[in-house]
Order: structure tokens, then sequence, then C-alpha cells
């Protein structure tokens, strides 16, 4: 069974910054890519940003120069520093990951996590 346990949404004024923290567990072999997605009411799941195990990464152009991800593979952990937030970022923010679980056998999937609402007031 594996977990993605996300942290550090909240309310934040225009201009704010946040830092989102999500945190995989349980019986994980390997993690590939490390994502952030979001959903805005009435809008579409849409990808924030991505980090592969390597250390490459993608973010969505409306994000870019505002947003930094990272991960530490150590503790199976990404991160989405916030910055200059904008009330059009306001959603829900969801992690998710691409795991290899080691038991019984080894098997990728895509796992995400409960969301975490990020508001923006103007």
């Amino acid at each position: 069974q594996v977990q993605l346990v996300e942290s550090g949404g909240g309310l934040v004024r225009h201009g704010g910054s946040l830092t989102l923290s999500c945190a995989a567990s349980g019986s994980i072999f390997s993690i590939y890519a490390m994502n952030w997605f979001r959903q805005a009411p009435g809008k579409q799941r849409e990808l924030v940003a991505g980090v592969t195990s390597r250390g490459n990464t993608n973010y969505a152009d409306s994000v870019k120069g505002r947003f930094t991800i990272s991960r530490d593979n150590t503790k199976n952990t990404v991160h989405l520093q916030m910055n200059s937030l904008k009330p059009e970022d306001t959603a829900v923010y969801y992690c998710n990951a691409d795991i290899t679980i080691a038991t019984p056998t080894l098997t990728s999937s895509s796992y995400w996590g409960q969301g975490t609402q990020v508001t923006v007031s103007s």
C-alpha cells in the first residue's frame, strides 16, 4: 500500500508565497516522476509542475518563473515553492507520483494524494 500525503496549503494574499509538500510512504521500490496538479472549480485538472528521479523538471507556462518544484529522493518527498501567487492560482493542489512497489512483485502505478486547498485573495 502506498500513500501520498500533502501539506502546506492555505490562504494567502495576492503576491504572497506558499510551499506545498508531499511525502510518499509504503512498500516503495522506486519513484520515477513526482508531479503537482491542480484543479480549480469548474475546470479540468491540470499539470502544474513535474520532476523526474534524475531531477529533470517541467512547468506549466502559467507558473514558469514563479513556482519551483524540488524533490528529495532519500525521503520520497516533493515540494512546490509558489511565489508571486495570483488569484487564478486558487485551486485544490494534488500530488501525483509514478511509483513502483516492491510487493508482491514489482508493479508500477500512478498514485494521488488527497489534495490540499490553496486560496489566493485579491
